[in-house]
């Protein structure tokens, strides 16, 4: 299934995208059909048995024009964003260029602020006394399902809910003046689109073969494959969890490929009147337009 939220006279609605449009969930299953998708990975198998039901069942008016919604986030995380980077070997390379480091070993791991979490087609603003180097990074995201700690490896894709789409727009200018760390360049407002909706984890059952895309303008700037991770999906979980307790709505960042604006020749950067696509090929479609704060 693909669970969005969408917004509907002021109020977030849970829906479930259909081939004919998206079902309103409170609409076809009434007071008792959970809110929002929190409430449905907190639900459990029960909760996704239910809404299967609806979409076996659901006709007439609770089945929403998709083209006809606005599209929000599908949920805001329970704690920061949790994120991976320098994740793809290719990309690992060039932020060592653009930064000095040495490699990679183990994983890089920062958060996103719930604050910098917005919708699928949100316009992201960038006030530019702050910075004047926001940079994209297409990436995967986890939706977790299940609370772990010290979770095997065999066994941490069982923990997944769901997948969706994060952009880890990053302020370079921040991320290295602020001591060169990562918290505060990639957490200002707006700087972490998530959507368009989450997957759920029986409809990918292998995250590695997955196509991350990005695209500026309509200019493709990334296109690499899952299979480029050095720490794949179920490691990079086993790893999260040692000795700390991962909570379900949880969302993992999985990392970036390759050819970020920062390591291009010239370097490039977003600016207002810029569209910003990122794309995980299997799930779906981000645009967001690049405005001045």
């Amino acid at each position: 299934m693909r669970l969005l939220m969408f917004r509907d006279d002021g109020a977030a609605r849970l829906g479930i995208l259909r081939e004919d449009g998206v079902i309103d969930v409170a609409s076809a299953g009434g007071a008792d059909a959970p809110k929002d998708v929190l409430a449905v990975i907190d639900g459990g198998q029960e909760a996704l048995h239910y809404l299967r039901t609806l979409v076996a069942s659901t006709k007439g008016d609770a089945v929403r024009a998709l083209d006809g919604l606005e599209i929000v986030a599908p949920l805001l995380p329970r704690e920061n964003v949790m994120a991976v980077g320098r994740n793809y070997a290719k990309h690992a390379e060039e932020s060592a260029r653009m930064w000095n480091l040495d490699a990679v070993q183990p994983p890089t791991v920062f958060t996103k602020a719930l604050t910098s979490v917005t919708g699928p087609f949100a316009p992201i603003p960038i006030d530019d006394t702050l910075t004047s180097m926001a940079d994209w990074e297409a990436e995967l995201a986890v939706v977790l399902g299940r609370e772990g700690k010290n979770i095997p490896r065999e066994s941490a894709l069982d923990y997944v809910f769901g997948y969706t789409v994060i952009n880890d727009v990053s302020a370079r200018d921040l991320q290295q003046s602020w001591g060169g760390q990562n918290f505060k360049g990639k957490s200002l407002d707006g700087f972490g689109p998530l959507g368009p909706w989450v997957v759920t984890a029986d409809e990918i059952p292998d995250p590695g073969k997955l196509r991350v895309r990005c695209r500026v303008n309509g200019v493709t700037k990334q296109d690499a494959s899952t299979e480029e991770m050095i720490y794949p999906v179920d490691d990079i979980i086993a790893r999260l969890s040692l000795g700390m307790t991962l909570l379900p709505g949880n969302v993992i960042a999985t990392g970036t490929p390759d050819g970020v604006g920062r390591a291009r020749k010239p370097p490039e950067f977003l600016h207002p009147g810029d569209v910003l696509e990122t794309e995980v090929v299997e799930i779906g479609v981000m645009r967001n337009a690049i405005v001045a704060a």
